[in-house]
C-alpha cells in the first residue's frame, strides 16, 4: 500500500495525540469508511 507522506504524517500526530499506534488508526480509519459505504470523489483537473 502506498500512502503519502502528508497522510502518515497526520496519523502519526493522531497516534501522539491518542497513544493509539498510527497503524491501527489507518486501519480503523479505512473501516469505518467500509462501515459506512463512503466512496472516493475523484475529480481530475481538465485539460486546457
Amino acid at each position: 500500500m502506498r500512502l503519502s507522506e502528508d497522510v502518515i504524517t497526520h496519523f502519526k500526530i493522531m497516534a501522539g495525540d491518542t497513544g493509539v499506534p498510527y497503524q491501527s488508526l489507518i486501519n480503523l480509519y479505512l473501516r469505518d469508511c467500509v462501515e459506512q459505504h463512503r466512496q472516493v470523489q475523484i475529480a481530475w483537473p481538465a485539460k486546457a
